[in-house]
Parts: C-alpha cells; structure tokens; sequence
C-alpha cells in the first residue's frame, strides 16, 4: 500500500467497498444551429496544433494524440481500497446535498391515464377543432371526446383556454393514404405529396441527408423507415417521390390502414395560461426544431402522450413559467422536448424516451431527449431514457439551469452535457449507460462526452449524483467557443462534489481536457468529497488535460484530495 495513504482507515473502506451497489437531445427555434460552427480544440501538443484545427461534433480529435483519448483501464493493482491522502492544504468540508423533491416517474406514473374528468365544450372526432376553438372565449375549457380527430390545420387556443380529454382522444395529423397500385415488387400512389422544401438540420446519414423530410407514413400504426431512392424499397420502408408525387411501400397494403403525416403542427399559441391535459399528439410533420405542440407563457401540459411526430415532441417557445408534467414524450423523429427562449419553466415527473426516429445526427445536433437554449428553469424527477442523441442538454446560454433528481439511463450520447451556459446545478440524479453511440462523431475520448459533461460553461456544480456504466464519468471540457450575451464563453467556477462515480469498464475516465487556446486557470475546477468506484485502483481512470492518471496521480495533480478510491 502505498506510502501515502493512511493505513487507519483500511478497514472500514473494506466494508464499504462491499457495500457498493452499481446503480445498473437545442438550438432550437429560430436559433441557426450555433452548435454545429466551428469550436476548435486543438491540444497542447505541436503536432495537433498544425494539423486541420479539429470542430466539436462530439467526434475524434482529427489527430491521434493521447492528451484527446480517453483514458484507459490499467492492470489490476496490488493496492488495497484505502481512504485519500491528508490534504496538504485546509479544506473546505463537503456541502450537504438533499434528496430530490421530485420523485422519478415510472410510465405508469404518467401520460392520459391521470388526466382526470373534464367538463366543458364538447369536440367530436368529426369536428374541426381549430374552427371551434377559434369561435370562443378565453378562458373556455374543451372535452375532446373519445376516437381519432384529424387534425387538418392548427389549434391556436386563447388565454386560459383548456384543452382535455378524459377519454384519452387522439388528435392526429396524418391522412390516410388509399388508391394504391402495385408497381413491380412495391406499390405506389399519386398526388398526396406537398411541393419539395428546402434542407435544414443535420443528419446521422450526411449523404443520403433525409432527416429533414417532414413526412411519415404508417401502416396500422406502424412507423416505416424512410429511405433515398426507389431502388431501396424495401418491406418496412417507404420512399417519397417529390417530382413525381408519388409516395412508394414495400408491401402490400390491401387490408391495412395506410397514413401519412401531413399538419405540421397541433397546437401553438403565444397566448397565456393555456391547459393542454391528457391529449395523445401524434404524427404531425413538423419541420426540424419545431413542436408538434407549442407552448406559450405560463402553460400547464399534464398527462399526455405526445408520440411518432417528425421532429420535436413539445415544444417551449417564449413560454415563461410553463409547466410540463407528467406526459409520456417518446418516440418522436428528432427530439422529445425543447425548450427556447423559455426562463423558469418546470419539466417534471415525464418518460422521454426512443426519441430520434428519423435519423437526425446523434452525436452533436438536437437530436434525443431534452435540448434547452437560452432559458432557465427545472428539469426535475423525469425518466429520460432510450434516446438516440443526449438525454438532457442545456446549450447556448442557458442560466440558473437545475437538473436534479432525474433517472438518465441509456441515451446513445451524454446522460446530461451543459454547453456554453451558466449557474447550472446538476444534482441527485442516476446517470447510467449512456454514450455508447457507435454513429457519425461519436467516441470514447473525455472529448466525446460521458455520463455528465460541462462544456465551456461557468458556474456549475455537480453534486450527489450517481454515475455508472457510462462510456466515460464525469467530463470537463473547455474549448475556444466565441463570444455570448455575457462575453467570452469560458469554463470557470466547476464544483464536482458528493458524487459516486463507477468506472470499471471499456476506457470509462472522468477528468479534464483543455484547447491550447482555452487555458483554464488554476483552481477553477475543483473535484471534492466524491466517490470513485474503480476496476484496479492502479487503473489510469483519470486525466488531466491530457496526462493519463491513476487515483494516486489525480490526487497528486490537487483533485479530490478528500475523496474516496474503492476497488470492485
């Protein structure tokens, strides 16, 4: 055992090592993609320096140096499971963290199920609903009845104005798709197609480049895959033809319900006050960063199932002190929720989850769970989970963003990354198995991300979270990210304190990785009190900006001098 640690403690680290138990998605609306220009992250090392200055997709560093990698698990060690070395300096003691005043949500928690009865005036399927709605008063409240309303063109309630269903209504934008023909091995029908628009967004596959087709059809509610050509149709798929306005299937749709997403929209408004409860929202082609539903301020969203839209599932725009509770937000085309230009929203107690159908980029474009611009407020005691981008992402100029107290568990990039943004607390949430994305920039480097990433942002403190099982713990990046509406973002004021952190496989690191342009200061970083559970405490599962480390190199470096090392 090494010399520098007290031998007085090994017992009772023992025991607690046995006591361990690992716990087993903008720049959205109207914002240009402010996340995709250039973030350069050169490192210090002359060799990268004169290459091709690498862009920050979440991607590999255009050279391979060791200071951009993630670090790798070493050989077991002999060293026995012992508490931290004396700090050579007074310290500060650990801040105390509560519980979540939120408890996480399971789906049978959530969605129409818990709408609860509504009395008002009644909307039948065969009813145009934004007609209805726009004949009355403010404040009236509407009962959607039970069975499918199409849903042809855009609800804009009034203030105050309630949107319900005790009967669990289903209000759609798709149109059904008849008069098809067989044409060799598939089948095809005309003139349903609008005129071709324009490319926007950013693609996992960036040559084929069809994400951003609005479109979706399905086949008894099924979702088929949309692909390039005609030639790739196949059964499971459709191929939508612009210039001859032709929409193909590979297979036969005698005896089926065959839709096509069509409205782009459900409902959107800017006025206030507005209640939309327990609503199924589905299948409405929505451009790329915009919502099948739109909130405006001080909205109440509760109990609904907002599932199989183009791009986003719920949308926040301008909507201060909105509230977004317990809905079922899932398998959307791009992303579950955004949130723009919003302050002191609360999205609580949902499932967002399988979001990102439709192929957007999963590494590093608004695709997955959550994704935040230019807002504040709570995203607490949420499931998030299953999505093919980043669980929970506040980006561009979030302030005063909390995270807390939410189950983050299998998103294909970071469990939680907080981007350019500032004063965010990121506390009591289980972060497990996230950022295993195999696609287009992803990777295992602290560049890549992990479980929770702060990225050039100020004044963050993570705390009391549990963090297992993903492709890397906790990252802490600073990258050269240009000017925002307080300056220069730069990575300053980083508080890591309370956390448990399990890194026992693949390359799994946490740390700190830096552009030669974007030096961080001494002192601005501080890991503190936390917790690391490890394959081999001679494991090299920390870096420093760009030196790989094991627990004793990380300590000597002046990180988590008050900190616990267990083996597992």
């Amino acid at each position: 055992m090494s010399s520098k640690r007290s031998t007085a403690w090994f017992a009772a680290f023992i025991a607690a090592a046995v006591a361990v138990v690992t716990v087993a998605l903008p720049v959205i609306a109207h914002e240009n993609n402010a996340t995709s220009a250039v973030k350069s992250r050169a490192i210090s090392d002359p060799s990268i320096a004169r290459g091709k200055v690498p862009t920050h997709h979440a991607s590999k560093p255009a050279t391979n140096h060791p200071s951009s990698k993630g670090t790798a698990g070493g050989q077991p060690s002999s060293k026995k499971p012992v508490p931290s070395k004396a700090p050579t300096k007074p310290t500060v003691p650990v801040p105390s963290v509560t519980a979540p005043t939120v408890p996480v949500v399971d789906q049978g928690s959530a969605g129409p199920a818990l709408a609860g009865p509504c009395r008002g005036v009644s909307i039948d399927p065969g009813d145009d609903a934004a007609k209805v709605v726009s004949a009355a008063a403010a404040g009236t409240t509407f009962c959607f009845a039970a069975g499918v309303h199409r849903i042809s063109s855009t609800i804009r309630p009034k203030a105050n104005q309630v949107l319900a269903s005790a009967d669990r209504a289903v209000l759609t934008g798709s149109v059904p798709l008849t008069g098809w023909t067989a044409d060799g091995d598939r089948w095809v029908v005309r003139g349903v197609l609008p005129t071709a628009y324009g490319k926007s967004g950013q693609c996992e596959d960036n040559k084929a480049n069809i994400c951003h087709l609005r479109e979706q059809v399905f086949v008894d509610g099924a979702h088929l895959t949309r692909v390039a050509s005609l030639a790739s149709v196949a059964p499971g798929t459709f191929y939508a033809d612009y210039a001859a306005d032709a929409v193909y299937i590979g297979s036969n749709p005698a005896g089926h319900a065959v839709e096509m997403s069509k409205t782009a929209t459900a409902i959107e408004s800017g006025a206030t006050g507005v209640v939309v409860r327990g609503l199924t929202i589905e299948h409405f082609a929505s451009a790329p960063q915009a919502g099948a539903l739109v909130s405006g301020p001080s909205w109440k969203v509760t109990a609904n199932d907002v599932r199989w839209n183009h791009a986003v599932g719920v949308m926040l725009v301008k909507a201060n002190n909105t509230k977004v509770d317990r809905n079922l937000i899932h398998h959307n085309g791009q992303l579950g929720l955004g949130q723009y230009s919003s302050a002191a929203a609360a999205v609580t107690r949902n499932v967002i989850s399988e979001n990102n159908t439709d192929g957007f980029w999963v590494a590093d474009w608004e695709s997955g769970g959550i994704k935040s611009t230019r807002s504040s407020g709570t995203v607490s005691g949420n499931v998030i989970k299953a999505n093919r981008g980043v669980g929970m992402w506040a980006d561009v100029a979030d302030d005063g963003r909390v995270i807390s107290g939410n189950k983050i568990t299998g998103n294909a990039a970071d469990g939680i990354r907080y981007e350019i943004s500032r004063n965010g607390v990121i506390e009591n949430n289980t972060i497990t198995g996230n950022g295993f994305g195999t696609g287009r920039g992803s990777g295992t480097s602290l560049w890549d991300g992990g479980g929770i990433n702060v990225n050039t942002s100020t004044g963050v403190k993570i705390r009391g979270n549990s963090v297992s099982g993903n492709v890397n713990g906790i990252t802490i990046q600073s990258r050269t990210r240009g000017l925002g509406p307080w300056g220069a973002y730069v990575l300053r004021d980083i508080e890591v304190t309370g956390n448990t952190v399990t890194m026992t496989g693949g390359t799994a690191a946490t740390g700190m990785v830096q552009n030669t342009a974007s030096p961080v200061p001494a002192g601005e970083v501080t890991f503190t009190g936390n917790k690391y559970v490890l394959d081999a405490l001679g494991a090299k599962r920390f870096a420093k900006f760009g030196t790989k480390l094991t627990a004793d190199g990380w300590q000597d470096a002046g990180l988590d001098t008050i900190s616990t090392f267990l083996a597992n």
